[in-house]
């Protein structure tokens, strides 16, 4: 399994740039780019075809693009920045061997009908598909396990992604959002490993679900989620390819960056390799 660094976990104290370079530092295979804030700043100072220089003469790589948000039940309006802002990533993802666009469905106090959600993510994902197709770029969907999250667990994404059916569509696991709403780990065991393209690993403090959010997570091992069980069952149906650590935690954002990343790694480790050979540098 290979591990990757998800720039949330320093969302506050750091920049793209301090970010590779200390990710480089300490091993890391990969980096997740937030396209909403760190890839823009980076760029009002530096080009596309620098960030790609420095991915062509280092370990480290792009995996994914975070995130194209709120893709599900948009407006007209919405609905069409959603398929502009997604092109526009495809043409960078292409200049820097982006693997995977996060897809984030949509958070709203609306209350709408699983029917009409489902309906849909599995348009607009099928676009995207057919967008991302030339590009070799596939899409990882994440739910969100908040309560207005509109697909905000494993079992409910799952069904959207199989019935898209499309070998570039999958899902992204995180730890944080699969325990939030109580997702449930026999979905997970009946699976396809396949159809899951990231794992987000993180832990929370042990508030109950539905109360949850960002700012309780910490670092792996050091919470209340029951990452054995997710892991051993990511094991058995199949998952082994890349273990991504993100939190959001306020505290952390107090501490040097270079410190952040190097904990962040450490208890990863400590946890994946119970089950995974985490191959690092």
């Amino acid at each position: 399994m290979k591990l990757c660094f998800n720039q949330a976990t320093t969302l506050e104290n750091s920049n793209l740039d301090k970010d590779l370079k200390y990710c480089e530092t300490h091993g890391y295979d990969y980096i997740e780019i937030r396209t909403m804030d760190k890839l823009p700043e980076y760029l009002k100072e530096r080009s596309i075809d620098e960030l790609a220089e420095f991915f062509n003469t280092n370990h480290i790589k792009p995996l994914a693009f975070n995130a194209l948000v709120f893709f599900n039940n948009r407006d007209e309006v919405g609905y069409k920045a959603i398929i502009d802002e997604f092109k526009k990533m495809m043409v960078m993802a292409e200049k820097l061997g982006v693997k995977y666009v996060v897809t984030v469905p949509l958070v709203t106090e609306d209350k709408i009908l699983k029917e009409d959600i489902k309906k849909s993510c599995v348009e607009v994902l099928t676009e995207l598909s057919e967008i991302a197709k030339p590009y070799g770029v596939k899409i990882a969907v994440e739910f969100v396990g908040h309560p207005q999250c509109t697909v905000n667990t494993f079992g409910q994404a799952y069904d959207i992604v199989e019935t898209v059916n499309r070998n570039n569509v999958g899902l992204v696991l995180d730890c944080f959002h699969f325990h939030a709403m109580g997702s449930n780990l026999e979905d997970l065991k009946k699976a396809d490993g396949s159809k899951i393209f990231i794992l987000h690993i993180d832990d929370t403090e042990d508030f109950p679900i539905g109360f949850l959010t960002d700012q309780d997570r910490v670092w792996p091992g050091h919470g209340t989620i029951d990452l054995d069980s997710i892991l051993s069952t990511l094991k058995e149906i199949g998952y082994s390819d890349v273990v991504s650590v993100e939190l959001f935690r306020p505290e952390y954002y107090e501490l040097d960056a270079e410190e952040a990343i190097k904990t962040a790694k450490e208890t990863t480790i400590q946890v994946i390799s119970k089950y995974f050979a985490l191959q690092t540098v």
